[in-house]
């Protein structure tokens, strides 16, 4: 077993030596590679690590939307609904649903989740959209 100051020192050392990569690389071995040499083809993620990167995900888009006025007003609900879509297709993507943003606006739950499910993104989301429309429109989480 390494000892604490012995893992401080690998830990410098692999640093050091494998450099901080934050997207996806091919490795001199062609193998996809991210973060400090993790080569993800052979060892992929945990489910704890997966879990984190799914609470940083969820905070950024919250953190992306907050500030707008027709967001902030939301209930928590209606708030899940549109930080998933954000989590799913990013800021712009939600900010282009200009129909539904403006249902939002004038408090029309119907409108706004017909909106969601008239567009691309339902096509290809299918049941994810047709859940967060049911939300949108009554304002209670299912």
């Amino acid at each position: 077993m390494i000892s604490t100051h012995g893992m401080e020192v690998l830990r410098a050392q692999l640093q050091r030596h494998e450099g901080l990569r934050l997207n996806l690389y091919a490795d001199l071995g062609g193998k996809t590679t991210v973060g400090y040499g993790r080569n993800l083809s052979a060892n992929g993620i945990s489910v704890d690590e997966a879990l984190l990167m799914l609470e940083n995900d969820i905070e950024k888009a919250n953190l992306q939307l907050e500030g707008l006025p027709w967001f902030d007003g939301l209930s928590e609900a209606r708030r899940i609904v549109i930080v998933n879509m954000c989590f799913n297709m990013g800021l712009a993507g939600v900010l282009g649903f200009t129909k539904m943003i403006y249902a939002i606006e004038t408090g029309s739950w119907e409108d706004a989740a017909q909106e969601m499910l008239a567009s691309k993104w339902a096509t290809q989301v299918g049941k994810r959209a047709k859940e967060l429309a049911e939300i949108m429109e009554s304002g209670l989480l299912i």
